[in-house]
């Protein structure tokens, strides 16, 4: 089934998901390792760094930030338990070299208004890294709910309107609304509990990639 998978990463550009009790973060996680090997590969990268994006003054656009707090919980909770868990998740990418980052936090949030100050950032000090670019997006009204993972990279700052640069060589979304176009009262009127299994999904998914790695 992973050889599989990798086979279909090279040729198909996206994945949905369905976020709830139907999603697999062991099917999510193989898709993601296709899709971030096969830019380790071809760009001689040697990192994977997270790129969680959106603000946490706006419901309908704080899956970025949600998702990266998330992630640093873990891997603060992997820190603490390292010397008597020797299988947690987290611990695996380092074991076989592959470095790991994460940008955008609640606390630390890479939005709209930092983004290109981020993107400096990244061009100036993970040059050898993989970018997986994370943020909330908008689609059919029957895909709200489901997550997209793929080869490519993505365009925030819809939200507020700005035209920013494409980001990421990898990305995942949780489409959090329908419409042509992000609109400030969609935004405003997310339901939270949407974006929270969003976010626990996409959390989850990023755990068994690194369980891969083990």
């Amino acid at each position: 089934m992973w050889s599989e998978i990798k086979q279909l990463a090279a040729r198909r550009p996206a994945y949905y998901h369905q976020a709830g009790e139907q999603f697999s973060p062991q099917i999510f996680g193989r898709q993601l390792a296709a899709f971030v090997d096969r830019v380790r590969a071809e760009k001689e990268k040697k990192g994977v760094l997270f790129l969680c994006i959106g603000s946490d003054r706006s419901t309908g656009d704080s899956l970025g930030p949600l998702v990266g707090y998330k992630l640093e919980r873990l891997e603060e909770d992997t820190e603490k338990t390292a010397a008597s868990c020797e299988s947690c998740v987290f611990s695996g990418c380092e074991k076989e070299g592959i470095a790991r980052e994460l940008l955008g936090t609640l606390s630390s949030p890479v939005h709209a208004v930092n983004l290109e100050e981020t993107m400096k950032r990244i061009r100036e000090e993970y040059q050898d890294y993989v970018v997986v670019a994370i943020d909330a997006s908008i689609g059919r009204h029957e895909h709200v709910g489901y997550i997209t993972v793929g080869l490519g990279s993505l365009k925030p700052g819809l939200g507020v309107r700005k035209n920013l640069g494409a980001v990421g060589d990898v990305f995942i979304t949780g489409i959090v609304g329908s419409g042509g176009a992000w609109e400030p009262l969609l935004l405003q009127n997310t339901r939270l509990a949407v974006v929270m299994e969003l976010a626990d999904c996409i959390c989850e998914g990023i755990c068994a990639y690194y369980a891969l790695c083990a």
